[in-house]
């Protein structure tokens, strides 16, 4: 065994949703190492208008099995332990913009036709408006699908990304997640979500694990990772993807055979395909330039034990301080 996307607010039609669907999570906290010199190019920035915090949210019962049906009464927000004002709720099956990335390093070679064959199914199981690309790496890093076509929804488009490499060299893990959080930017989709499948431990980026973390908690991505270890890699290399996991509200995979994975992918899809969106306007708007801790709860009558899976925190930079609504404002 293996282990381990309604309605929308009466006051927000969809085209005003989508339109601001955007949120403080894609503004980051300044990277160390980068000289206070250097000019910002706002390359993570959003426009500090938004103001909008939107979590994509995953609800389960006591058995795991996903919840649907709920209304926006069902769920309370508690931003650094103060409730919120629900903005923004969606609960319809809407297309997300969403990318594999697949370890081609040499340790994959005999993994890669389950890869290939998750890979179909994944994409079978997933809205047919999905967009979705592939990010291929070993030592280096490339974008699987042709020169001049960002994403696709063709099933064959997508196998053959997923198989144009001879696997082989080491592993840039943290560079191709880098290279893939850049490219959800491109995506049209309100949601977004990348699906990890790695056999090792980084030993070939130039980007750092803390930068990486940085990113991916600065993004709006959801960050699936798929484990697939063997025995010399358990360990730290779990841990990386647990982390990866946990600050961008995905989840962590650790098969006990590269036959699971084509299963794991299946859920994986149905997953996106079953969540929640939910957004807020924060009402403390004094704590620019620090992280905010989210806590989200769901209750049905007569079942008080769903669970939730969302992020945890987020980063609100100083300059939307000023450009928050006071609490009285922030009813849409």
């Amino acid at each position: 065994m293996f282990r381990q996307r309604g309605s929308n607010m009466r006051k927000l039609p969809m085209v005003a949703a989508l339109a601001i669907l955007v949120s403080l999570i894609g503004f980051p906290p300044p990277e160390e190492g980068i000289p206070s010199g250097q000019p910002d190019t706002g390359e993570y920035r959003i426009s500090v208008n938004a103001g909008l915090v939107v979590l994509p949210i995953f609800v389960t019962d006591q058995k795991g099995k996903s919840v649907s049906g709920l209304e926006s009464n069902s769920f309370h927000v508690f931003d650094d332990g103060r409730p919120q004002q629900i903005s923004l709720f969606e609960s319809e099956d809407v297309p997300v913009t969403v990318g594999l990335v697949i370890d081609n390093s040499g340790s994959m070679r005999n993994k890669l036709p389950e890869v290939i064959a998750a890979s179909e199914e994944f994409a079978k199981s997933s809205n047919p408006r999905d967009e979705m690309f592939v990010v291929n790496f070993n030592q280096t890093v490339s974008m699987g699908l042709p020169e001049g076509v960002p994403f696709t929804s063709d099933i064959n488009q997508l196998l053959g990304a997923v198989s144009k490499n001879r696997a082989a060299g080491n592993t840039a893990l943290y560079d191709g997640l880098a290279v893939a959080l850049d490219h959800l930017k491109a995506g049209t989709a309100s949601r977004k979500a990348l699906i990890v499948i790695s056999d090792g431990g980084d030993n070939s980026s130039q980007l750092s694990l803390q930068r990486l973390l940085t990113r991916a908690q600065a993004s709006n991505a959801q960050i699936y990772t798929l484990g697939v270890f063997d025995d010399v890699f358990a360990g730290k290399d779990m841990g990386v993807l647990k982390r990866l996991a946990k600050v961008t509200g995905g989840k962590a995979y650790f098969p006990d055979s590269p036959r699971q994975i084509t299963g794991i992918c299946q859920q994986i899809a149905q997953d996106l395909r079953h969540q929640y969106t939910i957004g807020y306007h924060p009402s403390d708007t004094t704590r620019g330039g620090n992280y905010h801790s989210v806590r989200v709860t769901a209750r049905r009558a007569g079942d008080g034990g769903l669970r939730v899976q969302t992020r945890t925190s987020y980063f609100m930079p100083a300059e939307l301080q000023s450009a928050l609504p006071s609490p009285g404002e922030a009813s849409l």
